[in-house]
């Protein structure tokens, strides 16, 4: 182990300048076209079976020109905002109505594989434009036109999207008032359990990407550089490589291994513990998470027992990962060392403690206020005036959950009351998580794959364990 100096570097540029992964990468390339095709058919089945005329999929914009759900992007690889209108009958092909917000991009990335239609809606308004009209409005005159000549203005039409198109559906809805209209995003959100081959590699190569930022992160921590430094160093190694975005990385860097942070400016000193919480990264549109500890020196006693409860917790559920097991069982083996540690009583999720629980009686939990000192923050003018979080124990009361597509919802969290059994292709994360205010902290996990006869664990390039520095 390297004794690291507190000097500090000019620039992450210089911390990084001899940075290379310790494993070769190869990324995997983008989803085949007739991988989207079937997607398609398999939709359009759907379609069918419910006495659907047509579905309508809705993705809006959210910040950072982001689509705010991964349903354009899982049928045609449409990487903003849209309406694709799928019409069942196999002799109209599928429309999309797309540019109808400021936030534009142009493609690459995301030309709509399999649609050929394209309608521009434009954005509009009197301070972006200086031409009335509202682009909302507008989109739902597109999509009842291209609806109406399909013929389909009084048909059964099915609805995939998520909250922010609730005004869509609406107002959609009063424009037609003759059609019938459903919910169906399930028909997708059924799809996000079980992934292909091609859906696999990806997600390797997006956790390979992780592996390969930490590595990043661990050559550039050591006292005297910041957390934005940490923060660049990991961004930067990924996102050289492929990575999508870089909004999804969080760090929580403290003397207590505080997680679920964000780089505030923290100067790293002896015996801080960091936390490198990456719910999130992106390759083709499919995610990776991980999580890893940093340790600054030598960590308290309690710090100590609190991190090996949590390496010991992730490995005794990674035992148990095969085809047909309870996601129950694997859950329950994660807790087993944090009741042997005295942390918690039993692993169930009802009567767990964590960091965001109710009160007793089910209301709001007053968070202790209390003074916080905390120099970098308060060179910023700023004050810690609370103890977070209100709760000492996990951050959840559960071990994991399912991960796939940016910006889907977790198609199943691995939990005491999860009785379904594991199948081949499913991914998924473990990360055993524990916070005591201003003691001590702890967050790792590692993805899996269910294969076959067991696991691979696809952040394997980088040790469970904390990375220790020796200051």
């Amino acid at each position: 182990m390297t004794t690291l100096t507190a000097s500090r570097p000019r620039s992450i540029e210089t911390l990084l300048g001899d940075f290379a992964p310790d494993f070769d990468f190869v990324p995997a390339p983008p989803i085949p076209v007739a991988e989207y095709a079937e997607r398609m058919r398999k939709v359009k089945r759907e379609g069918v079976s419910a006495g659907l005329d047509a579905l309508i999929v809705h993705s809006d914009t959210v910040g950072w020109f982001h689509a705010s759900n991964h349903y354009l992007r899982y049928l045609c690889d449409w990487m903003r905002e849209g309406v694709l209108i799928i019409p069942m009958d196999e002799d109209k092909a599928p429309v999309l109505v797309s540019f109808f917000t400021q936030s534009v991009i142009l493609p690459p990335g995301g030309e709509p594989v399999g649609v050929e239609r394209i309608l521009q809606v434009g954005a509009v308004g009197r301070e972006y434009a200086d031409i009335p009209g509202d682009s909302g409005v507008k989109t739902i005159q597109a999509v009842t036109k291209v609806l109406a000549e399909f013929g389909l203005s009084r048909g059964s039409i099915g609805i995939i999207g998520d909250k922010r198109s609730a005004p869509f559906k609406a107002a959609l809805a009063g424009a037609m008032t003759g059609a019938r209209f459903s919910d169906q995003h399930a028909i997708i959100d059924r799809t996000q359990r079980i992934r292909s081959a091609a859906e696999i590699a990806v997600t390797r190569t997006a956790a390979q990407l992780i592996s390969i930022a930490t590595q990043a992160a661990y050559h550039v921590a050591r006292p005297g550089v910041t957390d934005y430094e940490i923060f660049a160093a990991f961004t930067m190694a990924q996102m050289a490589r492929g990575g999508e975005t870089g909004d999804g990385y969080q760090i929580g860097a403290n003397e207590w291994g505080t997680h679920c942070g964000k780089p505030y400016g923290r100067v790293i000193r002896r015996g801080d513990l960091i936390n490198l919480y990456v719910s999130n990264v992106t390759y083709q549109g499919y995610t990776a998470q991980t999580a890893r500890m940093i340790a600054m020196g030598t960590p308290t006693e309690r710090q100590e027992l609190v991190l090996d409860a949590c390496a010991r917790g992730v490995k005794a559920a990674e035992k148990l990962i095969r085809p047909g097991a309870t996601f129950r069982d694997i859950n329950n083996a994660a807790f087993i060392p944090y009741i042997e540690a005295g942390l918690i009583k039993d692993s169930e999720a009802r009567t767990m403690p964590y960091n965001w629980s109710t009160a007793e009686d089910g209301g709001f939990r007053e968070l202790p206020v209390q003074y916080v000192p905390d120099a970098d923050y308060e060179a910023q003018g700023r004050r810690l005036t609370h103890v977070y979080p209100a709760t000492p124990g996990p951050h959840n009361p559960n071990l994991g959950h399912a991960v796939g597509m940016a910006g889907g919802q977790n198609a199943y969290n691995i939990s005491s009351h999860n009785y379904d059994r594991l199948e081949e292709g499913m991914i998924f994360v473990l990360h055993t998580q524990w916070l005591e205010p201003m003691s001590a902290g702890c967050n790792i996990g590692d993805l899996y794959l269910v294969t076959a006869d067991g696991f691979e664990n696809l952040s394997r390039h980088t040790p469970l364990e904390t990375h220790r520095v020796a200051v």
